[in-house]
């Protein structure tokens, strides 16, 4: 496989600011997503269980900084950082920021579909 850039990611996702690019591989799927300062995710996360996003995401911090809200307490991420979100977390972007994660497909494929419900009754 050659490498791929964020236009060959289609949009999943898109509005206020938000971009979330989405291309499965198999049975994983990588994501490329720019979120603006201030934007928060919780509400969008609200009707699953916990109200968080039950996907893990293995990734890395291109730009910016967000903080993931978790039951056991908030944790920064910024550019340069390497992560793992496991399941029950909600983004906050603290500054415009820009992370790629690889996720389990049928699993992330649920929470979008969960986020673009919510974004049309909200």
């Amino acid at each position: 496989m050659t490498g791929l850039a964020r236009e060959d990611f289609p949009v999943a996702i898109e509005g206020n600011g938000v971009e979330f690019r989405m291309r499965e591989l198999g049975e994983m799927a990588m994501a490329w997503v720019r979120l603006p300062e201030g934007a928060n995710l919780t509400s969008l996360l609200q009707g699953l269980p916990e109200d968080l996003c039950q996907c893990p995401h293995w990734g890395f911090m291109l730009r910016g900084k967000l903080v993931m809200h978790t039951p056991s307490g908030d944790e920064v991420y910024e550019a340069g950082h390497a992560f793992y979100w496991p399941p029950g977390h909600a983004p906050e972007a603290l500054e415009d920021c820009e992370y790629i994660d690889v996720s389990p497909a049928s699993e992330l494929k649920h929470v979008v579909d969960h986020v673009k419900k919510q974004a049309a009754a909200g």
